[in-house]
C-alpha cells in the first residue's frame, strides 16, 4: 500500500535517476584514413561533375560537391578530387597530366570538359574518363583553369626530374664497378733458384763438343 502522506514528484524525480550499465560497451572509434591527411588543398571549388557514357553516346550526372586539386606534402604531385555531397563518395580522383587539355563546353562560358586516361573513382582499376565540369559563374571556372594548367606544369617538372634522376643513377653504380675493378698485375719472370743453375752448368760440361763445320 503507498504511502498516502508521501510526494508524488519526489517519487518521479528517483525513478527518472535511474541508471541502466549498457550491455555492451563500445570499443574506441576507428578513424578512417583517405591519404587526403598527407596533402595540402591548392584548390577548392563547388561544383556539378559529369561523365560521358559512350555506350549511350551521353552525358550523365556524376555528382555535385567540393572539387579540389590536392598537392601531395612529400613528392609535390598534385591530384584531381572529388566527393559527393552528403555520402562523400568518390566521383573523381585522377592526377593532373599534361597530356590533358581543357576545352570549353559548347553553349557554356563556366564549364570545362577533359579527357583522363587512369581514374580510379569507382573502382582500384583505372579508367579510361571523359569528363565535363560545370562551375557556378565564370569566374570560378576560369580559377579553376588557372590552378589545373598550374597543377600540369608542376607535375610535368616532377616527372622530368624524376626521369633524368633515373638516368644519372645506372651512370653513377657503371663508374663505381670500374673504380672497384681489380687491375691485373703482370707476370713476374720466374726465379731460378741456385741448384738449377748447378745442374745447368753440369750439364753443359758433360755434353759432347759440337763437331767442326765442314
Amino acid at each position: 500500500m503507498s504511502d498516502p502522506f508521501s510526494d508524488p514528484q519526489q517519487n518521479k524525480e528517483e525513478e527518472a535517476d535511474t541508471h541502466f550499465e549498457p550491455v555492451i560497451k563500445l570499443t574506441d572509434q576507428v578513424q578512417t584514413k583517405t591519404h587526403e591527411e598527407d596533402e595540402d588543398v591548392i584548390f577548392k571549388m563547388r561544383a556539378k561533375l559529369f561523365r560521358f557514357e559512350t555506350a549511350s553516346s551521353e552525358w550523365k550526372e556524376r555528382g555535385t560537391g567540393d572539387l579540389r586539386l590536392l598537392a601531395h606534402k612529400e613528392h609535390k604531385k598534385v591530384r584531381l578530387v572529388m566527393r559527393r555531397d552528403k555520402t562523400l563518395k568518390v566521383c573523381a580522383n585522377h592526377l593532373i597530366t599534361s597530356d590533358m587539355k581543357l576545352q570549353p563546353n559548347i553553349g557554356s562560358d563556366r564549364s570545362w570538359v577533359w579527357r583522363c586516361a587512369a581514374d580510379i573513382s569507382e573502382s582500384e582499376t583505372a579508367t579510361s574518363e571523359t569528363f565535363a565540369v560545370r562551375f557556378g559563374n565564370v569566374e570560378n571556372a576560369n580559377a579553376f583553369k588557372e590552378k589545373f594548367e598550374e597543377a600540369q606544369r608542376t607535375n610535368a617538372e616532377l616527372a622530368s626530374k624524376t626521369e633524368e634522376k633515373a638516368e644519372e643513377e645506372p651512370a653513377a653504380a657503371s663508374g663505381e664497378a670500374k673504380a672497384e675493378e681489380p687491375q691485373a698485375e703482370e707476370p713476374k719472370p720466374a726465379e731460378t733458384s741456385e741448384e738449377t743453375k748447378t745442374e745447368d752448368v753440369k750439364a753443359a760440361e758433360d755434353a759432347p763438343p759440337a763437331e767442326p763445320a765442314a
